[in-house]
This record gives structure tokens, sequence and C-alpha cells, in this order.
């Protein structure tokens, strides 16, 4: 997969799961993709603050993006 088709797939799978963020008042943001296998994200509005917010990213977020890109062993929230 290309770095441009990694970039479309993780953008996909943030299409899928920021209309369940977005109805909680928040938001996701992609900021960057490194090394093909790290993507690093901000989550925004509600999510921010939300006590649950590391649960949403790694339940959530994190399987949606590795279902559209298996090879992405993480992504991180950068404040």
């Amino acid at each position: 997969m290309t770095s441009d088709e990694l970039k479309s797939n993780v953008e996909k799978a943030l299409a899928e799961i920021r209309p369940f963020l977005q109805s909680d008042g928040g938001d996701i943001t992609l900021l960057s993709i490194d090394n093909e296998n790290s993507v690093k994200v901000r989550l925004e509005g509600n999510c921010v603050d939300c006590s649950v917010n590391q649960m949403t990213l790694k339940s959530g977020v994190e399987m949606t993006i590795k279902k559209y890109a298996p090879q992405i062993e993480e992504v991180v929230n950068v404040v």
C-alpha cells in the first residue's frame, strides 16, 4: 500500500467514526501518519474532556483504522 493509499484508508476510517463523535459534540482530526504504522490524531470538542476518551480512542478509533489499514500498530491522541 502506498503512502497515499494508506492516508486515504485512514481518512475513510475517520469518516466512518466521525458521526459518532460528532453526535456527542466531538470530532477528530488526522495530524500525521509516522513510519506507516503510527497514526497521530487530535480529539476535539467534547472529546477533549471526556472521561472515556482513551477508551474511545482505543476501542473505537484504533479498531476502525486497523480495519481499513491493518499495518497501523498504534493511534495516539496529541493534545
